[in-house]
C-alpha cells in the first residue's frame, strides 16, 4: 500500500464496535461497505457469539442455530443475509417435513410447514376439534403474512430506492402482532384444555417453551408456512465463517481474544473503546469517530463510568425477562437417520432438576447433516426450557455443579433408550450447557438468548441510540425484542443507518444503484 492510499486509509471514519456476534459482524460489513474504517472487539477466541457450536470427541454440537427466518430466497431478509455474506448461492438450505413430530398412543401427530397439510392431517386425527384446529391454522397462516422488510431510516441517503414501510405491510403486521399477543397470552395449560382428542391435548403441552404460551409456536410455524425458516447446511460454524471472511476482505479489523472495558465518553460524545487482550493482559485504547455496542445490551451499562440515562433504555430493564434453557447435545455410535428432525420425546419419570420437573422435550436430530457426526453415527440435542439461573449458580458456590449435570446425563439417557432402543449402550458423548456456559462464553445477560414475550413486553423495536451521547450506537437482539437471527442483522442495519445519517455518509443497501435522497 502506498503512503497516499494509506492517508486515504487513515482518514476514513473510525469504527470500534464491541461484541463480534451475528450483528456486531453485520453491522461492521454494513459500515465497513459504507465507508468507515470497522474495528470489532470480541471476547472470546472465535467470533459468533450466540451463533455457535463446539466439538468433543469428533461430534460437533449445534448451541445456536436451528432454523433461519431469511433462508428464503428472494426475500428481503435473504437479501441482507446475502449482502453480510451470510449467505450465498453454494449455501444448502434444509426444509424436512414434518417439522416437528409426536408419536402418541392414538397415532402419529406432525406439524408440517405446509400449513394445508397440517390442517388437512389434524382434521383427519381429530375431526372432533375441528373448529380449533381451523381457528390454529388460520392464526399460522396470518402470521405467514408477517412481512419482513428493510426500510429506511428517516433523513439517510442511501443507494438505490429508499425503502419505506408501506401502508399494506403495516396493516400485515399489525394483524400479524395482534395474532401473536393475543396467543402469547394463553398458557399452554389452558390452550391444551380446549382440545377434545388427547393426543392433541397431549401434543400442544408438550410444545417447548415455558413462559410463552403459544405465541412463539405461531410465530414459528408462520414462517415456515412462508417457506421460510429453513436451516443452513453446516449451522452455526460456516454460517460465521462466511461472515467473518466478507468483513476481513471488506478491509474490516477483528481483534479476537479480546474484551471491551470502558466507553470512552468526552464533552458528551464516544471517542475511544479501553480494551484488554486475553492472552497478555495489556489495556490498549482505541480511539474512535463511533461506537456501536453489539454486545448484550442488558449489560451495556458496565462499559460506561457513569449510568446511561434514557427512558428506552429503563423501559428495557424493567420488562425484559431471559429465554433461556440447558442444552443437553449427545454424540451416538448410531444411524438415526429414519428417526424425524424434529421429534417431541416424552419422560415416563418428569425429568428434575432445580425447581423443574420436565415431562416432554423437543430433540434435534442432526443425522442427515455429515457437519455434525462420522458417518454411521448421529448427534442429537434437546433443550431443557426455563430461567435457571440461579440455580446453576448456587450449584457452582456449593460445589454441586458437576452433579446435577450428571444427574441430568443419566436421566436423559435413561429416557432415549426407553425410546429408541437401538441406542443403549451407543452414547459415546453427553455434553450438557447451563445458562452459566453461555454467560461465560457468550457474556450474555443471565446466559439468556431472547427475550420473552410477556404481558409487559411490547413488541417494537429500542431506538439505537440515546438522547446525552452522541456518536454511540446500539444493536443486537435485545433491541428488537423478542430477539433472534433476524432482529439481530435488521438491529445492526438500521444502527449503521444511524451511523452514515448522523456522519453525512451514503448508506450502501443491498442492491447498488445511484444514491438517492
Amino acid at each position: 500500500m502506498s503512503h497516499s492510499e494509506k492517508s486515504e486509509e487513515n482518514a476514513r471514519p473510525k469504527v470500534i464496535i464491541i461484541g463480534g456476534g451475528v450483528s456486531g459482524l453485520s453491522a461492521g460489513i454494513y459500515a465497513q461497505k459504507c465507508g468507515f474504517d470497522v474495528t470489532i472487539v470480541e471476547g472470546h477466541r472465535i467470533a459468533g457469539g450466540n451463533c455457535t457450536s463446539w466439538k468433543r470427541k469428533g461430534y460437533q454440537f449445534e448451541g445456536g442455530l436451528h432454523w433461519l427466518g431469511g433462508s428464503k430466497a428472494g426475500t428481503p431478509l435473504n437479501k441482507a443475509w446475502r449482502h453480510v455474506g451470510a449467505l450465498d448461492d453454494s449455501v444448502v438450505i434444509h426444509t424436512d417435513e414434518p417439522f416437528v413430530e409426536y408419536r402418541h398412543e392414538t397415532g402419529t401427530i406432525c406439524l408440517f410447514r405446509d400449513t394445508a397439510k397440517t390442517e388437512q392431517h389434524l382434521l383427519a386425527l381429530a375431526p372432533q376439534d375441528s373448529k380449533i384446529i381451523r381457528l390454529f391454522c388460520r392464526g399460522i397462516k396470518t402470521m405467514s403474512l408477517l412481512p419482513t422488510t428493510l426500510t429506511d431510516i428517516k433523513g439517510v441517503k442511501v443507494t438505490g430506492k429508499k425503502e419505506t414501510e408501506s401502508p399494506g405491510n403495516l396493516i400485515k403486521t399489525l394483524r400479524a402482532l395482534r395474532v401473536l399477543l393475543k396467543y402469547s397470552k394463553i398458557a399452554r395449560e389452558d390452550y391444551a384444555k380446549r382440545f377434545i382428542h388427547p393426543g392433541l391435548s397431549e401434543f400442544i403441552r408438550a410444545i417447548p417453551g415455558e413462559q410463552q404460551g403459544i405465541g412463539m409456536l405461531m410465530m414459528t410455524m408462520g414462517s415456515l408456512a412462508g417457506g421460510d425458516g429453513g436451516f443452513p447446511e453446516g449451522g452455526s460454524v460456516p454460517f460465521v465463517q462466511r461472515m467473518v471472511r466478507t468483513f476481513e476482505d471488506c478491509g474490516g479489523t477483528l481483534l479476537l481474544s479480546t474484551r471491551a472495558l470502558k466507553v470512552v465518553v468526552e464533552q458528551g460524545r464516544a471517542v475511544a473503546v479501553e480494551v484488554q487482550g486475553n492472552v497478555n493482559a495489556e489495556t490498549i485504547l482505541l480511539k474512535a469517530d463511533a461506537v456501536i455496542v453489539a454486545s448484550d445490551t442488558m449489560k451495556a451499562e458496565a462499559l460506561f463510568s457513569e449510568p446511561l440515562k434514557s427512558a428506552w433504555l429503563t423501559k428495557m430493564r424493567a420488562t425484559t425477562s431471559p429465554t433461556s434453557a440447558v442444552l443437553v447435545s449427545l454424540g451416538i455410535n448410531c444411524d438415526l437417520s429414519k428417526q424425524p428432525k424434529g421429534f417431541i420425546m416424552r419422560f415416563r419419570q418428569p425429568l428434575r432438576y432445580a425447581d423443574k420437573q420436565v415431562e416432554y422435550v423437543l430433540v434435534s436430530n442432526y443425522a442427515k447433516d455429515s457437519h455434525y457426526a462420522p458417518v454411521g453415527k448421529t448427534v442429537l440435542t434437546m433443550q431443557l426450557p426455563g430461567d435457571t439461573y440461579d440455580f446453576w449458580a448456587q450449584a457452582k458456590a456449593n460445589g454441586r455443579y458437576a452433579a446435577e449435570k450428571q444427574s441430568i446425563q443419566e436421566q436423559v439417557e435413561r429416557a432415549l433408550a426407553e425410546q429408541i432402543p437401538e441406542i443403549d449402550g451407543c452414547i459415546e458423548v453427553c455434553d450438557i450447557a447451563t445458562p452459566l456456559t453461555y454467560e461465560r462464553y457468550c457474556d450474555n445477560w443471565r446466559g439468556s438468548w431472547m427475550t420473552e414475550i410477556t404481558s409487559a413486553l411490547e413488541a417494537r423495536p429500542y431506538p439505537p441510540t440515546i438522547d446525552n451521547i452522541s456518536a454511540l450506537y446500539f444493536c443486537g437482539h435485545r433491541i428488537m425484542p423478542p430477539g433472534g437471527y433476524p432482529p439481530a442483522v435488521l438491529s445492526a442495519r438500521t444502527a449503521v443507518q444511524h451511523l452514515c445519517k448522523d456522519a453525512g455518509t451514503i448508506f450502501v443497501s443491498e442492491e447498488r444503484h445511484q444514491p438517492k435522497d
